[in-house]
Formats: C-alpha cells, structure tokens, sequence
C-alpha cells in the first residue's frame, strides 16, 4: 500500500506541527474502503483529535488533508 501526501496535507501538517510518520501510522492501521475516508482519532500530545481525510484508488491512498479538530470525536 503506497501512502502519498497532498500539497496541501503536507503544509496542514507543518502548519500544525503533525510529524508524517504519525500521519501515516494511523492511516496505516484504519480500515479504509475505497473512496473518500475520513479518520478521527485521539493522538496523546495534542490538545485536539486529528482529523485526516484520505482518498483510496486500489493500492494507492492519498492523505487530503489533516488538522486537530476542534469540535471533539462525534459519538
């Protein structure tokens, strides 16, 4: 499974100080199906969850965007 990074999924995660390697770590291991995904996920050392959005093509899966998501997890 290949992970690429969007332009702007990389300067999100600059502008929020998200390292890739962790980035990649939980789409890793989500269960995506193909198509359009979104992720929220509570990560220790940031005051917010993570919201990542993916997009997956066959083997391919392409990180859209991610920020720490203000609103909190939706139950």
């Amino acid at each position: 499974m290949q992970i690429i990074f969007s332009r702007h999924a990389k300067r999100r995660a600059r502008l929020y100080k998200i390292p890739e390697s962790r980035i990649r770590d939980i789409v890793r291991n989500a269960e995506l199906s193909q198509g359009r995904n979104e992720i929220t996920k509570k990560i220790a050392g940031f005051k917010y969850p993570l919201k990542i959005a993916v997009q997956v093509e066959r083997s391919i899966i392409t990180v859209i965007t991610n920020y720490p998501f203000k609103k909190g997890l939706k139950k």
